[in-house]
């Protein structure tokens, strides 16, 4: 049985361009999926009505205020999140941003007191907030 050495002779070059995809997806894969936790938490300036959404976490967590305070949360990751009245799940129906997208704001007044906890509708489990409004 005679082989043809022709086809064995490309099997080496057709490997190292496969290895070298293989490497090169997988660098970029994981370089981008980490960059996105690694970023420092940027907390609103102190005295602030800002809450920073951020690291798929609220910041501050909680923010106290006066009655008739407007408190801005501004999304400083690179993907949506909403700013929802209640808890996970149990939606109040007094505010919900829809999807706030990267860089993009939600503002809302809280005209009586009381303390007032939010969460994000695409992050349940992890993005929960409170405003105590005196």
């Amino acid at each position: 049985m005679k082989l043809n050495n022709e086809k064995f002779k490309r099997l080496p070059a057709i490997s190292s361009i496969i290895l070298f995809l293989l490497i090169f997806i997988t660098a970029g894969c994981s370089k981008s999926s980490s960059s996105y936790n690694n970023n420092p938490v940027t907390p609103p300036s102190s005295g602030s009505n800002q809450v920073n959404m951020q690291n798929t976490s609220y910041s501050p967590q909680s923010l106290t205020i006066s009655k008739g305070t407007t408190v801005t949360w501004t999304n400083k990751d690179p993907y949506n999140h909403t700013v929802t009245s209640g808890t996970p799940g149990h939606p109040s129906g007094l505010f919900d941003s829809g999807n706030i997208a990267a860089n993009g704001t939600y503002s809302y007044t809280f005209d009586s007191t009381g303390t007032f906890s939010y969460y994000c509708k695409i992050h349940l489990a992890s993005m929960t907030g409170t405003i105590i409004v005196k």
